[in-house]
């Protein structure tokens, strides 16, 4: 049966005409020379969901009548693009073919794009002509991917045998409302593919109601509660007199990137996207907040922060635009914040903790001539702080560490994987809940104080450390430019510490002077064993630190 509720339940591409319906004229997304409506959105996201559907993709009877934990009703289109219209043009026009939509990451080698395409079960694919070489190696592996729409670039790739060009494809298709626009559900399927920095990636499913909700505009921004209706949805699209201009910096085959967009889009505003969608460009940033008189500005700690904040600095930039600068992913350290709202006085510095399980689940909002504190977070709508053992919901001033979980709206687990879906989702007190890894505490005051992964928990003589809380007490220095903290083993303490440093330019700090620093923060025998200094800590392309690498560097450490 479907999930019943009396919250509010809305289909993403139901919510995408609703919204154009009222702001058919408004720009909707601004990328180099290109100017799309919200009408002319709507309407190349129909002619997608024809192509898709002309050529045998849909959703399929799901026999029991409603979604299960961790299988798929519906087809799956592969999205291997840069950011770019066509991105966010290839997930609405998936959600109205039901259709659900895959972010795959543009960085992978030819064995993890395999891995990924082949778990999905994608039966389709989106892709700039950058990638297709790539995408050609895998190919002969994958026989059910054969429905393959290329995106022409500046790459010089031919059109791969057995595709057909993106433009191409919509221009012969209709632009009518599809005649299944009725059969539109709440309980049609989101997936988000996690990064995989500390495994192979993983698949998870959410009701598109749910995850419309907890990360994409389905609740009042006023108010935090659930729109009541969608005419309530689009009657706020039609008289907001500053809609929102947003900006991600990141990439959209991360979460946090794409949910940015489909804030801005489901509440009638506007996406710009950066020229430079290849790598971060700063002054390509900055650029695109001064022309387009951008709102809201979306970036992932201090790898996006600091080269950012450095050209807004360096530039004369009109940044007077921006009203919210919010960073998820990995911390922002109190000297990078300082910086920001030195430039930017009159904008909220919020700094986001969430998942691809849990969405935005925690934020700390910084203000000009306010105080910030480092690791302790005001939870989001359904967080809680769960005991270790699962069996209780901590209550504020309880001083055991436990897990930082969800409850509400949730997602429905991971593809394919009843096994990991169970772990993940666990009953605590007679409530299913979803548990990403972070361990944490309630504090006195109702705040929660977030410890870290438990995938990067160090367990040293007995005692478990958490490697994010020891970064955060080593960048504290104003010589560390950059840190990341793995384990290696010890005949002693079973593991230990260790260190990767990457200081400023120019500067020169001695291994027990950083080790002060970290003392005044933490515990002693949290500090590093060892130190390695390097010319970069490696990290992904969402600016989050790659443990497999610095586990690598830290067994390597003499």
């Amino acid at each position: 049966m479907t999930t019943e509720t009396t919250t509010p339940q809305y289909n993403l591409a139901t919510v995408n005409e609703a919204v154009a319906e009222r702001v058919p004229d408004r720009a909707s997304i601004v990328f180099r020379d290109r100017r799309f409506t919200h009408a002319q959105l709507a309407a190349r996201t129909r002619q997608l969901a024809h192509v898709l559907a002309d050529r045998g993709l849909g959703a399929r009877p799901t026999g029991h009548g409603g979604p299960s934990t961790h299988e798929s009703h519906q087809d799956h289109l592969a999205v291997y693009a840069y950011n770019g219209n066509e991105y966010l043009e290839a997930m609405l026009g998936a959600f109205k073919a039901r259709v659900v939509p895959v972010n795959v990451n543009y960085r992978y080698v030819a064995e993890e794009l395999r891995h990924v395409l082949r778990d999905s079960a994608a039966k389709a694919v989106v892709y700039h002509s950058a990638f297709a070489p790539t995408l050609a190696e895998v190919l002969p592996d994958l026989p059910e991917l054969r429905v393959r729409l290329q995106v022409a670039d500046g790459s010089g790739n031919e059109l791969l045998p057995g595709s057909e060009w993106y433009e191409q494809a919509l221009a012969q298709a209709p632009a009518t409302l599809p005649e299944w626009a009725p059969d539109w559900s709440p309980d049609d399927l989101y997936l988000v593919y996690t990064g995989g920095t500390t495994g192979m990636p993983k698949g998870v499913l959410w009701r598109q109601a749910d995850i419309h909700r907890t990360a994409m505009g389905g609740r009042n921004p006023l108010t935090r509660q659930p729109w009541r209706t969608l005419d309530e949805l689009a009657e706020f699209a039609a008289t907001n007199i500053a809609p929102q201009v947003v900006l991600a910096a990141s990439p959209y085959m991360h979460g946090a990137g794409h949910w940015t967009a489909f804030l801005g889009l489901n509440q009638g505003g506007t996406v710009v996207i950066q020229d430079n969608v290849e790598r971060l460009d700063p002054a390509d940033i900055c650029s695109a907040i001064h022309r387009e008189k951008v709102t809201y500005l979306q970036m992932i700690g201090d790898a996006f922060a600091r080269p950012i904040v450095e050209e807004m600095e360096r530039g004369s930039y009109d940044l007077s635009s921006l009203r919210t600068v919010l960073s998820g992913g990995t911390a922002l350290t109190p000297p990078v914040k300082t910086r920001l709202l030195a430039r930017m006085p009159q904008v909220r510095l919020i700094e986001s903790v969430g998942s691809s399980e849990g969405g935005g689940q925690a934020v700390q909002t910084t203000t000009a001539g306010g105080t910030s504190s480092t690791g302790t977070f005001s939870p989001t709508e359904g967080s809680v702080v769960v005991s270790a053992d699962f069996a209780r919901v901590l209550g504020p001033g309880d001083d055991e560490v436990g897990w930082l979980a969800k409850r509400g709206d949730i997602p429905l687990g991971y593809l394919g994987d009843p096994v990991k879906t169970a772990q993940a989702f666990p009953i605590v007190a007679g409530e299913r809940m979803v548990v990403p890894g972070d361990r944490a505490q309630r504090l006195a005051d109702g705040t929660i104080k977030l410890l870290g992964r438990d995938s990067m928990t160090i367990n040293s003589g007995g005692e478990k450390i958490f490697s994010e809380e020891v970064e955060a007490a080593i960048i504290a220095h104003p010589d560390v430019s950059d840190v990341v903290v793995a384990s290696r083993p010890s005949q002693r303490w079973g593991q230990e510490v260790v260190a990767i440093v990457h200081l400023h330019r120019g500067a020169s700090v001695s291994e027990s002077d950083l080790a002060s620093e970290a003392a005044r923060h933490i515990a002693r025998y949290k500090l590093p064993k060892a130190w390695v200094f390097v010319d970069a800590v490696q990290r992904t392309a969402a600016g989050k630190a790659d443990y497999r690498w610095a586990v690598k560097v830290a067994a390597a450490a003499s």
